[in-house]
């Protein structure tokens, strides 16, 4: 359940789709949803996720509150052995997704390193994959664990690289997550996805170039932003 509120004054207000009407008691429309997300009784525990600015309003722009910055971008099922099973996602993942979709990529470097493993564990889940969040120790070099079932079965194991701009994700990532794609039978693939980029040579290196993109995949922050869009089902400008 979401409750909503203006984000000048505090007013309670309605979510509204398409443009937003002005409050009433101050004349923003700005917007902010602070969202009670019960978590699964095994789990044995309740937190409550605040939503990020949601702005929609006359400018356009949309941006990150650091104060509101929260925590729980996905909404946990229950406990398995390699991590959390992810149920579905928030729709405080909803609303980040679409900030990031809309350009405002600035903003990525106010979430933490966790809140990013949920971000993509929630763009996964989006995409139809059953989600695993592995343990922020103890991961065994896997943040994410996503897999379908039926014809075409998949296991992909994802690593997730929270970069600021110019810190490069290098060759020696690459080869790690290698390695543990050849300790797991049962993963099909790897993906890294960073919210920054790939060392210039990383992509012709000769022990890893050959498992480009079949059995390793690479995302920069730019694809992870389309992507982020699609999900969101947000349409970026060419």
């Amino acid at each position: 359940m979401s409750d909503w509120f203006c984000s000048n004054c505090a007013m309670p207000m309605d979510d509204e789709t398409g443009p937003r009407r002005p409050c009433p008691r101050c004349g923003s429309t700005l917007r902010t949803a602070k969202e009670s997300i019960a978590m699964g009784a095994r789990l044995g525990d309740r937190y409550v996720a605040e939503a990020v600015e949601f702005l929609d309003g006359s400018n356009g722009h949309s941006k990150i509150i650091p104060s509101l910055v929260m925590q729980g971008l996905i909404i946990p099922e229950d406990k398995v052995n390699e991590g959390i099973l992810v149920k579905s996602t928030s729709t405080v993942w909803m609303e980040i997704a679409k900030i990031l979709a809309r350009g405002d990529w600035e903003q990525a470097a106010q979430l933490t390193p966790t809140q990013w493993e949920e971000l993509i564990a929630g763009a996964y889940d989006r995409a139809g994959y059953q989600v695993i969040l592995t343990p922020r120790s103890g991961d065994f070099g896997r943040d994410i664990i996503a897999t379908t079932r039926g014809v075409g079965s998949v296991r992909i194991l994802g690593s997730v690289k929270r970069y600021a701009p110019g810190h490069l994700v290098d060759a020696e990532a690459c080869r790690s997550l290698l390695g543990v794609l050849s300790g797991d039978p049962k993963a099909s693939k790897g993906i890294i996805t960073t919210t920054s980029d790939f060392a210039p040579r990383v992509r012709t290196d000769p022990f890893i170039a050959p498992f480009l993109p079949t059995r390793l995949e690479l995302m920069n922050g730019s694809e992870l932003k389309k992507w982020l869009a699609d999900l969101s089902e947000i349409k970026l400008k060419k």
